[in-house]
């Protein structure tokens, strides 16, 4: 078994040949995976009607679905970004070094800066912009407070972790 990765309108999904991308994820259109990212278990990355871009050292992990909006949102992931179970991104932009929780929803047009925590469970609503190193949790979600050095560490290291399980996922398939 392998991973479905299909072109569509015309455009074939580019993914770096460090990326892993594990049996039964799916992978179409307009969609740029940057180095050393993963693609986990039952994972849909819809570019059909506009593009995704997932930067380097990039986790989706089991369940998510990113996907866009027709001509006005695409998504954007950025790097080192951890991407819980079962989140759903639509056309939305997640900057660098954040961790999205396990179960949240980004909607369209929502901005995410960098170093963010978006707590599992939490429904980001359309438009919503989020500064750089803020906690956001609750549906609707908010901001609750700024993180601290410590958690924005966390941050980091939750997404190398996630580089080293590839790697170890990476003998197995």
């Amino acid at each position: 078994m392998s991973a479905l990765i299909l072109p569509h309108g015309g455009k074939t999904p580019r993914i770096d040949p460090s990326v892993l991308v594990v049996p039964n994820a799916t992978i179409i259109g307009d969609v740029v995976i940057g180095a050393a990212s993963s693609i986990w278990f039952q994972v849909v990355i819809r570019g059909d009607v506009n593009f995704i871009r997932i930067g380097d050292r990039t986790n989706i992990q089991d369940g998510t679905v990113v996907h866009v909006t027709n001509e006005t949102h695409p998504t954007i992931i950025g790097d080192d970004v951890t991407v819980g179970h079962n989140v759903t991104l639509h056309g939305c932009s997640i900057g660098n070094r954040c961790l999205v929780g396990m179960g949240s929803v980004v909607l369209d047009g929502v901005e995410v800066g960098d170093d963010c925590l978006i707590g599992a469970g939490a429904v980001v609503t359309p438009g919503t912009v989020i500064p750089s190193r803020s906690l956001v949790v609750g549906s609707p979600a908010k901001v609750r407070r700024s993180l601290t050095d410590d958690e924005v560490s966390h941050l980091h290291q939750s997404a190398q972790n996630y580089v080293d399980y590839k790697e170890s996922y990476s003998t197995l398939l």
